[in-house]
């Protein structure tokens, strides 16, 4: 990771180089290249290249920020490896629909989240096509919707930066077994750069297995004022991750199930084609143009409560189309106003989707392993077929004015327009036309107090609004199984973000540090009100204001030339600022099914302390070692908005790699997690267990529990 201390307004304009897939400047160590100096740089955005998590030997993305970011946790509520719910800052990332999506995640300029429901497929990233990533904090307006606590700018490969060719595989616990392999070159003018990985394991729970096979490959052209590239990302993966468990039945089988499975089939191919020119020192303008065809397939089975004593589960089958259809284009000015110098970035985009949606419920019987199997009778009533429609424009204006090398404000704002419209195919309850418009502005500044100490400040605003899933799944009275069911609800409003923020940061001769005070209200905004023992099942509604506000406090650097090293610490209060009553029927303490909360009570499965610290040492030119703690502390599980129960334990995870260089590109490596066999879980959520495992299970706790001790070998071969 690296950070910046010096403010230039170049920062501002190469951050939106990366948000619309151009290529900034070649950036030495620092990150001042990839954030806005106001809204971003200034707020201390985390860098992250490529060598860094190939150090690590992270399985993708998102497991090399759990591990590495400051103010990045994950909830695993599915326990799959490659679908976690990724938060910052208490905003959440994640793959499920039935969260309130709060980051915002850019590969190449294209924005990925999912039009149904905002969320964030982790798994479909290729991570050995990861050139960059840069972690942008606070609610930026300049990446758009979603931004509310953050946004992800990914740049990929290519043939320019990456001119070489690599081959890995891996093998170990839970039968995983890994490969990957990327070449890339180029001849002055044109390059290529493609890579591959596959990876397969049984899962360290029963009957949960993950499959999944991810491509990339770019073509470009460089000439002496001008760029082009086309990108394709393919990906298909097969993901099980079965959820949580009574604690009863993991006190007596820590790898046990409750019922199964709980499938989750994903199928992307994008096309990204990316342009820049510079028509003179002061003048350039940059552009992208993409087509995202997502496919998600799920086959869920559950327990079900039926009158009719043939029947105790259901099989919900959903089918989510999305063809994603978009462009940006911006220019940039840069001039010279006697001693300092004045930057001015504007921009327009247009993202569309068309999403078909289609879901029914088959009733079935549990087997001996608590598998659903299906009968061949319907419910009745529980088809689902629904077409939408989603496109927003925007326009974005920002310009930073640095009147000293010292000294430097931006002030930006940004026009958000978006039209959701949603047609029943089975009749008209669904039927809905929806649309929402705001201008989010920002102001921010940065003064560099001495050669190594610099002071930052910033306010800025963006918003969210409702995606389809949402404006389709609001009624309290009739709870959604997610995606499994949708009922004609009351529309919900936007939600908007205010974020204000200050700090310091600087450098010593081995050292970056940064301390930083934060804090983002929500205005209107969105829970997911938890009703039963599944991660998908409830509604959305309006829960008032909620606050997220906190310090976070990070050193890392390069100690001596064989020792180098990073530790995060952030404290974070997430709680709801409105009294109201929430629906939590399995709650222990609840009345008539609801319990009440109370301002100040905290957000659930928002930890309110993470600590990170890691190491890495080379003990010889040949052998380099690593570790990495990672300390949690306690949560309140979802359904207790309230804070009326206990929650789930802090806990602590050590994890260990070496790496031996054999020579000739040759390089083996071993990799430990959770090396401590820490017993632990990282989401929770109340249900009923003796309606399918009998009377003697009376504790309402599930819980989706953390990996055991696991280890994996591997080798590298560069050519």
């Amino acid at each position: 990771m690296r950070y910046s201390t010096r403010p230039t307004a170049s920062a501002l304009i190469l951050a939106a180089s990366v948000v619309c897939g151009a290529e900034p400047e070649d950036p030495g160590d620092v990150v001042e290249v990839i954030a806005p100096l106001s809204l971003d740089d200034a707020a201390e955005a985390q860098a992250v290249h490529a060598d860094d998590i190939a150090e690590q030997r992270s399985l993708d993305l998102a497991d090399y920020m759990k591990r590495n970011l400051a103010s990045v946790f994950v909830n695993e509520a599915q326990s799959n490896p490659l679908q976690p719910d990724l938060q910052y800052r208490g905003y959440v990332g994640s793959p499920l629909l039935g969260l309130p999506q709060g980051i915002a995640v850019y590969q190449d300029g294209v924005r990925i989240n999912e039009p149904f429901g905002d969320t964030v497929n982790w798994a479909l990233i290729p991570e050995p096509a990861i050139h960059t990533v840069h972690l942008l904090p606070g609610s930026s307006p300049l990446f758009g919707l979603n931004a509310l606590g953050g946004a992800v700018a990914i740049r990929t490969k290519d043939g320019f930066t990456d001119r070489r060719t690599t081959a890995e595989a891996l093998a170990g616990s839970f039968g995983r077994l890994g490969l990957a392999v990327q070449h890339g070159d180029n001849n002055g003018r044109f390059g290529y750069f493609a890579t591959a990985t596959m990876l397969k394991e049984d899962g360290w729970r029963d009957f949960s297995p993950t499959d999944a096979i991810q491509a990339f490959a770019t073509g470009g052209w460089r000439g002496e004022d001008a760029r082009l590239d086309l990108g394709v990302t393919f990906a298909t993966t097969d993901l099980i991750g079965n959820g949580p468990v009574p604690v009863e039945l993991r006190a007596r089988e820590p790898t046990a199930i409750y019922t199964r499975p709980d499938r989750t089939r994903n199928d992307l191919v994008q096309l990204n084609l990316t342009a820049q020119r510079d028509f003179s020192e002061t003048v350039s303008a940059r552009g992208n143009m993409y087509l995202r065809d997502s496919d998600i397939e799920s086959y869920n089975g559950d327990d079900f409560d039926s009158d009719d004593p043939r029947f105790n589960a259901a099989v919900n089958r959903t089918k989510t189309e999305q063809d994603g259809f978009g462009f940006g284009l911006q220019a940039t000015r840069s001039d010279t106003l006697g001693a300092g110098r004045n930057r001015l970035l504007a921009g327009i985009t247009y993202d569309a989707a068309d999403i078909d949606f289609s879901s029914n419920t088959e009733l079935g019987v549990l087997d001996e392993t608590r598998l659903a199997v299906p009968v061949g009778l319907f419910a009745p009533g529980a088809a689902t077929a629904l077409a939408a429609t989603s496109d927003t424009f925007s326009v974005y204006l920002s310009n930073t004015l640095e009147p000293s090398e010292r000294f430097a404000i931006t002030a930006t704002a940004r026009y958000n327009s978006t039209h959701v419209a949603l047609v029943d195919q089975l009749g008209t309850a669904l039927n809905g036309d929806h649309r929402f418009s705001r201008v989010n502005p920002a102001l921010s500044a940065t003064y560099q107090a001495t050669a190594t100490v610099a002071l930052h400040g910033q306010y800025s605003e963006s918003s969210r609004t409702p995606s389809p899933v949402e404006l389709t799944c609001a009624d309290e009275d009739a709870p959604c199984r997610l995606p499994n069911a949708f009922l004609a609800d009351p529309p919900l409003a936007q939600v908007v973000a205010r974020t204000l923020e200050f700090g310091v940061r600087g450098t010593t001769a081995t050292l970056s540090w940064r301390v930083t005070r934060f804090r983002t209200a929500n205005e209107n905004d969105i829970l997911f009100i938890s009703a039963g023992a599944y991660t998908n099942a409830g509604y959305f509604d309006h829960v008032g204001d909620t606050e997220r506000q906190g310090w976070e406090f990070s050193v890392s650097g390069q100690l001596t030339d064989r020792l180098r090293g990073f530790a995060h610490y952030t404290v974070l209060q997430a709680t709801f600022e409105d009294a109201f009553t929430v629906t939590s029927a399995n709650h222990p303490q609840a009345i008539d099914g609801e319990i009440p909360v109370d301002p100040g009570a905290r957000l659930p499965l928002v930890p309110e302390r993470l600590l990170k610290a890691g190491v890495s040492v080379d003990l010889t030119d040949r052998l380099g070692v690593g570790a990495d703690l990672q300390h949690v502390s306690r949560q309140h599980f979802r359904g207790d908005e309230g804070n009326l129960a206990p929650g789930l334990d802090a806990y602590t995870l050590v994890n260990l790699r070496a790496d031996y260089r054999i020579g000739n590109g040759v390089t083996a490596f071993v990799t430990a997690e959770n090396v401590l066999d820490e017993r632990y879980a990282t989401f929770g959520v109340f249900g009923e267990a003796d309606g399918v495992l009998g009377d003697g299970f009376e504790d309402d706790r599930f819980v989706s529990p953390g990996a055991p001790r696991a280890g994996w070998l591997g080798i590298e071969l560069e050519f």
